[in-house]
């Protein structure tokens, strides 16, 4: 198994497992480069590194970690595996602190002040929705100034000038916290951009947690992630990125930044968000720029999968020790699919209600019989036809706390959730077992 450090060695890791789609054809950035980015992963291929970009000579790269089959070669891990190594390494105790280094392959080339124009780098503009080009792949690294403490998270950030961007960043964000935190709220702050890196520190940049996040990569690679301080700011930055932006964050400047298609699968609305003064743009030699398809499969996977599905496993098992859980990223991350043994009439219901009681998002919660794929929405929606009676089988939570950018919730995320037993009842009505056809080599046949 290639052993994973940096983007490039998980672009081979992808390539070696059949899960790399080299686009060779030019695409613009302008919708084309997302239209196809998308299509490539509604279609189970590989992941697109788009080789010929029109306007930039730099490859692009996405989808990395769209899938459960990509996330598990993310990880190091089986398929079967993510869940169970996601809340190994989401376990405080497991965290490893990352290591300083004197230098990094991003210094090659350093540029600052005037010579600064971030309209030149390939940034998409990824839906017809979209206010213009984001930033979407770019983890932001920030450090606390009154404790010290590094974070990792994803702001969106909207061109808005040769070195000027629009900072979204909700109020339950930890950088937000740590601005408002300081002796002197209203002074620029400092972060870096990082774009180009380790799935690892991508992953574990989508966890909310009161720890470093880089403590989660290291866990995920079972070594400390090397950091390196920032060129303009003071801020410890992987040194495996491709390529970093850094600056300063001006809370009290703000302008109005939007749309952008979001993980809900709506377009946002238009923020009024701080502006992020870009004080220098750093990266290696012959980069590889990286962006998430926003409102599409990694998004959600990143944000609402893989740091939320351990913490449904864990409410749920409480009921079904042998249960398993997928949130599915087509439906945004507000539904959960629970696999289990019946051994009660009753119990797929409980089992609905601790998965709600896990986590806000959850407004919708489906229980299945073992012989269901949870991966495959086709095989659930068998189940909901064959084996619910709607009249029976269903219950309904009205007005719970959700999340507040739910489409059907209120302006505080309060709307109705529902539980939904499909597993099947064999004390109603037996009747036989389901047809199965068992796959075969293809190959052999044509």
């Amino acid at each position: 198994m290639t052993k994973i450090n940096d983007l490039r060695s998980f672009i081979a890791a992808l390539e070696a497992a059949g899960q790399l789609a080299r686009v060779r054809r030019p695409v613009s950035l302008t919708h084309e480069l997302a239209d196809v980015a998308a299509t490539l992963v509604r279609s189970g291929a590989g992941a697109p590194l788009f080789e010929a970009v029109n306007g930039s000579e730099w490859p692009i790269f996405a989808g990395g970690v769209a899938n459960q089959k990509r996330a598990a070669i993310a990880l190091g891990c089986a398929e079967a595996e993510v869940t169970d190594v996601m809340g190994r390494v989401l376990e405080p105790a497991n965290g490893i602190a990352p290591v300083r280094v004197d230098d990094a392959p991003w210094k090659a080339n350093v540029f600052t002040s005037d010579d600064i124009d971030v309209r030149d780098l390939p940034i998409p503009t990824h839906s017809r929705g979209d206010g213009g080009p984001f930033i979407t792949g770019g983890v932001i690294v920030s450090r606390d100034p009154v404790s010290g403490r590094g974070n990792l998270s994803y702001n969106r950030m909207q061109v808005k000038g040769p070195r000027n961007f629009g900072f979204n960043v909700n109020e339950w964000r930890h950088v937000r916290m740590f601005m408002e935190g300081r002796p002197d709220p209203t002074a620029p702050f400092p972060v870096a951009i990082a774009i180009g890196l380790d799935p690892a520190i991508m992953i574990a940049a989508g966890v909310r947690t009161e720890e470093d996040e880089l403590t989660i990569a290291g866990a995920i690679r079972g070594e400390p992630v090397p950091v390196c301080r920032g060129v303009t700011v003071d801020v410890d930055i992987p040194a495996t990125a491709e390529i970093v932006i850094e600056g300063y964050v001006h809370p009290f400047e703000k302008k109005g930044e939007g749309p952008l298609a979001e993980f809900h699968g709506y377009h946002g609305e238009i923020w009024d968000s701080p502006s992020f003064e870009v004080t220098a743009v750093c990266w290696r030699n012959n980069p590889i720029f990286q962006t998430i398809i926003p409102g599409w499969y990694e998004h959600v996977y990143i944000g609402n999968v893989l740091p939320r599905e351990p913490l449904l496993r864990r409410f749920v098992r409480h009921l079904n020790k042998t249960a398993v859980v997928h949130i599915p990223p087509y439906a945004n991350g507000f539904s959960a699919i629970v696999q289990i043994d019946r051994d009660n009439p009753g119990q797929p219901k409980n089992i609905a209600m601790a998965a709600m009681t896990a986590h806000i998002n959850i407004k919708q919660v489906i229980v299945v019989d073992r012989d269901i794929n949870i991966y495959d929405p086709a095989d659930v929606l068998w189940a909901l036809t064959n084996r619910v009676d709607w009249s029976r089988d269903v219950f309904v939570v009205p007005g719970a706390q959700g999340h507040e950018m739910d489409p059907t919730a209120d302006q505080r995320g309060v709307h109705a959730k529902i539980g939904i037993d499909a597993t099947y009842k064999r004390e109603r009505r037996e009747y036989g077992t389901r047809v199965s056809y068992p796959m075969v080599d293809l190959s052999q046949y044509l």
